[in-house]
């Protein structure tokens, strides 16, 4: 058992770990604190490693569990914790197979800022494209989008870590591109100079 137990601790710790730099920005935006944002952006090559590594552990512990109860024609009735139960293992799948996909739902977690932004001038409407790294996955984008969008005068922004850039349309009476590079590089992701 205690076998089985570490099989499924760790496909667990992979699947967590395949899309921690994906989680690190939602909670670093919960708590508040975003400059940590892109800790674990180094992650992100290993990502389909850790993915088919979390696969091969939870199917390996699935096909042990099976295995067991087919083979097992004990007249022992003894009652097994939940810890090692289908129903846990299960639950674990499950968790597991969630934080595999994270990074494609989440979008959910960053609110849609809702403003009213009066433009008096449309020749004082700018569109700047900032070189951005660090990124790595859509979470990325939308902590960086998230960010900029709460900026004073900010009408649009758009980061795509595909392009490693964010295009932003902003009131260049109400801010700048210096502080909207401020508040990409205190998200921990970096604005690179051109």
């Amino acid at each position: 058992m205690k076998k089985e137990s570490k099989i499924v601790g760790v496909g667990l710790i992979t699947a967590i770990a395949s899309s921690l730099c994906c989680i690190v920005p939602v909670l670093a935006l919960i708590s508040g604190t975003t400059g940590i944002a892109s800790t674990f952006d180094w992650l992100e090559p290993f990502r389909p490693f850790l993915i088919i590594f979390t696969v091969l552990m939870l199917g390996f512990a699935w096909n042990q569990k099976l295995k067991k109860e087919v083979n097992c024609y004990c007249a022992n009735n003894e009652k097994k914790s939940f810890f090692q139960s289908k129903l846990f293992l299960s639950f674990i799948t499950v968790f597991a197979i969630s934080m595999t996909f994270f990074p494609y739902y989440s979008s959910a977690f960053y609110s849609t800022p809702k403003k009213n932004i009066i433009v008096v001038n449309n020749a004082n409407i700018k569109t700047i494209n900032l070189k951005i790294t660090g990124m790595t996955c859509s979470s990325c984008e939308e902590h960086i989008n998230h960010t900029v969008n709460q900026l004073n005068g900010v009408l649009n922004a758009k980061s795509s870590y595909e392009n490693g850039n964010a295009v932003i349309e902003f009131d260049k009476t109400k801010t700048t591109k210096n502080e909207i590079e401020k508040a990409i590089n205190l998200t921990g992701y970096k604005v690179i100079k051109q």
